[in-house]
């Protein structure tokens, strides 16, 4: 198995594999957001034929408060690759990579009070603790045990070790032209609108080098 970032091509995969493991299902808009706004913070499992296992969607949470925080908005493994330790060392990749390049102290998360073996996953084997219950917290109106994680113990890593993508590698692909976005939701759709400005950016860099390169 092998642990990466994300990148755009990977987005529908994912979204299948979130569609096939979980109830909270998104649409493929909600990936790109994650990935043109924190490319460090998403990675995906392969197996050895390079078929997606799993994945983890991470964020920084952008509220106005004075400790830097990650937020985990989904964690997923295929049925046959469980108990193997997947979703810990996924976990584990996007938790390091908030340390890094973000400074966090901490991740938080949700997950439905009736999800049990979800609850049992975070709680017994990826260190979080309960911190409340957010009322209707899911669209059905279920409520969410609020959740957290404390990175004291954790070391940011030296630059040389911190790999850190190339965002006109990772999120700006020909894909990105050929998305049909139905947004609702301003935040994704505004990140969304600047891909085509980043897009002409990364190929005007790729044309200097080129010429560089003659």
């Amino acid at each position: 198995m092998n642990i990466r970032n994300c990148t755009i091509d990977d987005m529908i995969n994912m979204q299948n594999c979130n569609q096939l493991c979980l109830p909270e299902n998104y649409q493929l808009k909600y990936y790109l957001y994650h990935g043109l706004s924190w490319p460090q913070l998403s990675y995906v499992a392969e197996d050895e034929s390079g078929k997606i296992i799993g994945y983890v969607l991470g964020k920084m949470e952008e509220e106005s408060e004075d400790v830097p925080h990650g937020h985990i908005t989904s964690l997923a493994t295929r049925r046959t690759y469980r108990r193997l330790g997947l979703a810990r060392k996924l976990m584990d990749q996007t938790s390091q990579a908030m340390i890094d390049n973000f400074g966090a102290e901490f991740c938080s998360l949700h997950v439905r009070v009736s999800n049990r073996a979800a609850l049992q996953l975070y709680a017994r084997n990826l260190g979080f603790t309960q911190t409340g219950i957010e009322p209707k917290y899911y669209a059905d109106g279920e409520d969410a045990y609020a959740m957290r994680k404390d990175f004291k113990g954790w070391k940011r890593r030296s630059d040389k070790d911190i790999i850190v993508p190339k965002v006109g590698e990772i999120a700006i692909t020909k894909q990105v032209e050929q998305l049909s976005i139905d947004g609702t939701c301003g935040g994704p759709d505004d990140v969304i609108k600047g891909a085509e400005g980043v897009k002409n950016v990364v190929d005007n860099n790729r044309k200097l080098e080129n010429s560089k390169n003659e």
